[in-house]
């Protein structure tokens, strides 16, 4: 599979970097797009990438692209990933999917009517850390699951992006998902009532935020993230005999078990990784194999929640972006 990056941002160097470490008869990192040449070739020289352009369309022209990574800011997201499905190539798409709920839903409705794959690059998905954890909660070592807690923070304050409300800036969307996420992948969608608060700049975005879940069976979720400090980003399930520490949620680094006593009784390390982005590729590889539209660590639905979450959050925090208005 012949792999593309569009954009030449820092993002778009950790897809590099994981690109260049899977074997090529495996991926090849085939091609990178910025809007000026210089800096695409400048990005393709550094990470040994095959191919070069300047401009985002004439790369989708290339008839050898496989699959193309969307690497730009998440306010051009829908932008980007519409103009990768009308040139008929399946995209992998940065997180968060799309700002708005109906952005998203067009894009698989094209999507669907082209035959393309597209997915979410949400790379805590993809990873084997994710079964790893389900395997510990269904094992019933900590007991009935009553409630977690998950947070992500780090000091984002003086990236301009984060900062700007035309930008779709804000720590909810950039960090805030993970801990989304890191719900509905252990606790599901069965939530019954959700209470959030935000501090916010003086330019409009949210700064940091709590968010709780209240799940009809009784469970709880308190999840938290902010761009204003360096969290432990951990991420804890309790239950009535213990709980399981996740030590990193953004990029698992240990899974730890604890009894009653909070006394460790357990550790599992997570696999050697090149840096945890090559799951994604490779699940798309897969889905590509299969003739399959969507990832099945990460379906279309499963998307739409997390987008929906997002939208009714900053409705509630009245964090309103320029474009909404």
């Amino acid at each position: 599979m012949k792999a593309a990056i569009l954009g030449a941002g820092n993002i778009a160097a950790s897809m590099a970097q994981a690109l260049g470490g899977l074997d090529d008869s495996l991926v090849e990192s085939y091609a990178i797009a910025a809007r000026d040449y210089d800096r695409a070739e400048a990005f393709a020289r550094k990470w040994g990438i095959k191919k070069a352009y300047g401009s985002y369309e004439e790369m989708l022209e290339d008839p050898l692209v496989d699959l193309v990574y969307i690497a730009t800011p998440h306010v051009f997201h829908y932008e980007h990933a519409k103009l990768c499905l009308e040139y008929g190539k399946p995209v992998l798409c940065e997180k968060p999917f799309t700002v708005k709920e109906w952005q998203a839903k067009e894009l698989f409705a094209l999507a669907k009517e082209k035959n393309l794959l597209i997915a979410e690059a949400m790379w805590t998905r993809y990873m084997p850390s994710r079964q790893m954890i389900q395997d510990v909660i269904d094992s019933g070592v900590v007991g009935e699951i009553t409630s977690m807690a998950a947070n992500l923070g780090y000091e984002h304050i003086n990236i301009e992006r984060m900062r700007r409300p035309e930008l779709a800036g804000g720590a909810l969307m950039d960090l805030g998902v993970y801990p989304l996420h890191f719900a509905l992948m252990f606790f599901g969608d069965q939530i019954k009532e959700i209470t959030s608060t935000c501090v916010k700049l003086e330019t409009g975005v949210d700064a940091q935020e709590s968010m709780t879940l209240i799940y009809e069976d009784g469970r709880m979720a308190v999840l938290y993230s902010s761009m204003l400090v360096h969290c432990n980003r951990l991420g804890e399930i309790n239950g009535t005999k213990g709980c399981i520490e996740v030590q990193n949620i953004n990029n698992c680094e240990e899974i730890r078990v604890l009894d009653e006593k909070r006394q460790v009784t357990a550790r599992y390390p997570v696999p050697k990784q090149i840096n945890g982005y090559e799951y994604e590729v490779l699940a798309c590889k897969r889905a590509l194999e299969q003739g399959l539209l969507e990832c099945p660590e990460l379906p279309h639905e499963e998307i739409l929640k997390v987008v929906r979450l997002t939208e009714y959050l900053r409705k509630e925090w009245g964090v309103i972006y320029p474009f909404e208005q």
